[in-house]
């Protein structure tokens, strides 16, 4: 009888090291992703500060570029000035956005660390030939 009593004791205690570590590995899991959402939330902010900056910008040039240049030829050739700066605006609205295509495809996967932890957790857990 003690020798039950013993043995489901150690049970007992094996299993609450189980969930214990089960659990922590899962708090593990939580904080990681945590900090990750974190990171993209910035780095969405981050996006946007230089969408926001570039169109601001590329806005208050256009038009003041655009009234110089038809002021200028105001009386000579304004129609070819306003055709000339639409081809220089659009040649610079393509080079803005292939850099900023190229930006983003540099950022990292999202998430990437902590589904590399889940994929270390399901190896660890698969049983070895």
């Amino acid at each position: 009888m003690e020798n039950d009593t013993g043995r489901s004791s150690s049970l007992l205690t094996t299993a609450g090291s189980f969930i214990d570590g089960m659990l922590g590995s899962a708090q593990n899991r939580l904080q990681l992703l945590s900090v990750e959402l974190q990171e993209e939330k910035l780095r969405l902010i981050q996006v946007f500060i230089w969408v926001a900056a570039t169109v601001f910008a590329g806005m208050m040039a256009i038009a003041l570029l655009t009234v110089t240049i038809v002021s200028f030829f105001w009386d000579t050739a304004r129609f070819a000035a306003l055709g000339g700066a639409t081809v220089f605006y659009a040649a610079g609205l393509g080079i803005l956005w292939w850099q900023f295509r190229r930006f983003l495809s540099r950022q990292p996967q999202p998430f990437a660390a902590t589904l590399g932890e889940l994929e270390k957790d399901r190896a660890c857990i698969r049983p070895t030939s």
